[in-house]
Parts: C-alpha cells; structure tokens; sequence
C-alpha cells in the first residue's frame, strides 16, 4: 500500500507510539517513523537520541525506518515519495486538531491522504509530556516506555533520587 509518514517529536517515544507504528507497519509497504524539527520546543532528548531510541524500539520491523526534518510535512513527503500521513487519536478531544491539521495537509498536496489510528484502550491516556512529568517526580514509567527509552530515561533522571523508579524493571516495585 506504498510509503506512509508517521510524523511527530517523540520526545520521547511511547509504547503507545509503538503500538501505532507495529499497526501501521502491518498495512503499508514502508513506514517512515519522521521526527519533527520544532526549534519553538525545548526537547528532553535530542534529536540524535530520540532518532536512535526510535531506531532500536523498531528493529523488529524490517519495513520501519527512521528520519527526520524540519519545514512542512508535506514537502518532506513529497521528497520520500510518501502518500499517506498516520496520526495516532488518544481521545475525541485530540480528532479536531488532526483533523484541521489533515485538511490543511490535503489543502497542500492534494495527493496525500491522513489516516487516523484510534489508540488501544491502554494507551488511550498516555503521552510523552506525560511520562517526563511522571520519571522526573520519580514515578514508575516501566509499562509506558520502550526497553531502549528506560535505558535513556535512567540516564537522564540518574539511578538515584528523583526518577530511579522511572526505569525500574518489575514495575510498580
């Protein structure tokens, strides 16, 4: 079914993130998991390290691959020869952005397509702001994350005080 685009800061990646790209690896030929650029944001991760998470959560999938860039969505998937866009919904509160954002994509390039991956219920709450806000007050993250994303997080909240049981392995210790 061709190159989908799967567009996003990722900062950091979620299972719920995951989830969405395992999905859509099972549909399209090729997914692009493609990091946004946003010079406005002020990322935990830096780009090469949200690329390289992303890149050893999706090494069980041969057609995933990783990239990044700055500037219009749309030109990005013009230059990949990418016609559709995945956008991942958590909730009803999250369909009239995406929506606006998929029609003003369509406005663009016409020949591109947005199609929308409703999340699993038990992902269904989750996002990245989230999940820093939990690690960095020392919550237990393990269920939310990616094996190579706890790895990260323990780098960067330390092994010790605030965040140690972001990166515990049993969970809910």
């Amino acid at each position: 079914m061709g190159i989908a685009v799967y567009p996003g800061s990722f900062d950091p990646v979620t299972n719920g993130h995951m989830d969405i790209v395992e999905r859509a690896a099972q549909i399209f030929d090729e997914v692009i998991v493609a990091v946004v650029i946003n010079p406005d944001k002020r990322p935990l991760f830096t780009m090469d390290e949200r690329l390289e998470m992303i890149k050893q959560s999706c090494t069980a999938l041969p057609n995933v691959r990783v990239g990044c860039f700055s500037g219009l969505l749309v030109d990005f998937m013009r230059q990949e020869g990418a016609k559709v866009i995945i956008r991942g919904l958590r909730a009803v509160s999250d369909f009239e952005n995406e929506f606006q954002m998929a029609l003003m994509n369509k406005k663009l390039h016409p020949g591109i397509e947005t199609v929308f991956f409703t999340s699993q219920t038990e992902y269904a709450f989750l996002s990245s702001s989230l999940v820093k806000e939990v690690a960095s007050l020392g919550g237990d993250v393990y269920h939310f994350l990616p094996a190579a994303v706890l790895a990260q997080m323990q780098i960067k909240y330390g092994a010790s005080g605030s965040g140690e049981r972001a990166v515990s392995k049993k969970g809910g210790e």
